[in-house]
């Protein structure tokens, strides 16, 4: 019967997402509302069955999805319809988590099925291996059912540790679980103890960098040594080296992308530098000194420390070769060819 009328039903259920709050409800069906939270709210259709209506289709389409990937398990409740702001599922009940540790001890046998859920919760494909406690029920066989899961799948933000599950179950029942899970998982233990630490000391970094006020004037007059455009000549030197190592990357991407030997492509580059540089020594008889600038940019190809460094690198493999080794062996020995023709010629 409930089939039949659905659809009236639904038109007639208005609700409306609120700000960090639950939705708001405008119910003029027969139906009675079970339950609502921040997404939406449950009203029941049957003994078996409920109806969850959303205020918005995204969280529509994100529960019924992420519901649907669990559906070969246990663990989920079973669907049996969706509209475009409704969907028909099974009626979990049971009691949930927050409610039982009020009067019931954490026990082993329980935290063990915790990490079994969190197991399933990565093996179906889940973003967030996370889910806050009043949202897991037990059942009368002692098994787990979760609900409200519409937030486990893209996710913006997403902790590498079950931090909510740790956060809602309270201190004590906090340390009693993490040592259930050291227990009988030692390394996971180890990774969850590390990022909880590291969330430590990120409250503790950022407790103490949030009063500060910083020195305006001081951080004004210190970053002056950091300027370069007022000396218009070391602005030159900063900007040609600039320029050159734009040039030179996007060259080697280029020929690098069009599948030209590495080695013949950094050779071909230091060819073209070189022949820059002695065309514009040659139009200046005082070119070593202006040019000295382009030169330190270009890394100092030309010093000999770097070149017995990059010979040695060479010498260790291909990493080496493609640090330049034995490119700028092989232009040693054409400048010493270069100075025996000068010396030939006095």
């Amino acid at each position: 019967m409930y089939i039949q009328n659905l659809e009236q039903w639904m038109n007639n259920i208005k609700v409306t997402n609120q700000v960090n709050a639950d939705v708001e409800v405008v119910n003029h069906s027969p139906l009675v509302m079970m339950g609502k939270g921040r997404q939406g709210a449950v009203f029941q259709l049957t003994d078996d069955i409920c109806v969850k209506v959303f205020g918005n289709t995204e969280d529509c389409d994100r529960e019924y999805y992420a519901l649907s990937l669990g559906q070969q398990t246990t663990l989920f409740p079973k669907l049996y319809g969706k509209g475009p702001l409704y969907i028909v599922m099974e009626i979990i009940r049971g009691v949930d988590l927050r409610e039982y540790l009020q009067s019931q001890p954490l026990t082993k046998a329980l935290s063990a099925k915790l990490i079994e859920m969190l197991i399933t919760f990565k093996k179906i494909g889940y973003e967030r291996i996370d889910h806050h406690k009043r949202q897991i029920y037990l059942q009368p066989d002692g098994s787990l059912k979760v609900i409200d899961v519409a937030r486990t799948i893209w996710r913006d933000r997403v902790y590498p540790y079950p931090r909510k599950l740790l956060t809602s179950l309270g201190e004590q029942n906090k340390a009693i679980f993490m040592a259930h899970v050291q227990e009988m998982a030692p390394e996971l233990y180890m990774e969850w103890l590390h990022y909880i630490r590291m969330e430590e000391i990120s409250r503790q970094i950022t407790a103490l960098l949030l009063p500060q006020e910083p020195d305006k004037d001081k951080i004004k007059n210190l970053s002056n040594s950091l300027l370069t455009t007022a000396d218009e000549k070391n602005y030159v030197n900063l900007l040609q080296g600039l320029v050159h190592k734009v040039f030179k990357e996007e060259w080697i991407k280029t020929m690098l992308a069009r599948g030209a030997d590495p080695e013949a492509v950094m050779a071909k580059i230091d060819e073209y530098w070189d022949n820059l540089e002695q065309g514009f020594e040659a139009r200046h008889p005082e070119g070593e000194r202006h040019y000295e600038g382009v030169r330190r940019f270009e890394g100092d190809r030309h010093t000999k420390d770097n070149r017995d460094r990059r010979s040695k690198g060479a010498k260790g493999g291909k990493g080496g070769k493609h640090n330049g080794g034995d490119r700028h062996n092989d232009r040693d020995r054409r400048n010493d060819k270069k100075d025996k023709k000068k010396d030939k010629k006095k």
